[in-house]
């Protein structure tokens, strides 16, 4: 078992290391364009919660269901903008009716009670 958690370890550096190179290529495409746009920061903001979720991993070695919910918020959000005005009006219900339901996910799982143990 100590050489899964060994590769767990590797690839999740990996992870973060390609997210910071995906990071910079970002930053830089910005400076370049000489613009930011709005899916540019959202994209930004997902690359920091994977980080986040990384760094929550190493320290803890479990990840938070919500931290991979709110990712996934943010991606359809970011989906969203990117399709702009073009796209079907019954695919935004959809993708808004996703985002809708990872939120009342979120609720639930930061609502629940705790869990009680019942001694026999």
């Amino acid at each position: 078992m100590n050489l899964i958690k060994v590769i767990e370890k590797g690839l999740l550096g990996v992870i973060a290391l390609l997210t910071i190179v995906a990071t910079i290529q970002e930053i830089m495409s910005i400076y370049t364009i000489g613009r930011v746009n709005l899916p540019d920061l959202l994209l930004l903001f997902i690359y920091t919660e994977v980080l986040g979720m990384i760094g929550v991993f190493y320290v803890s070695n479990k990840i938070p269901i919500t931290l991979p919910l709110f990712i996934a918020m943010t991606a359809l959000s970011r989906l969203i903008i990117l399709q702009g005005k073009d796209m079907e009006p019954s695919t935004l219900i959809y993708e808004a009716g996703a985002i809708l339901l990872i939120a009342i996910a979120c609720l639930i799982i930061r609502y629940r009670p705790p869990n009680q143990s019942k001694e026999l």
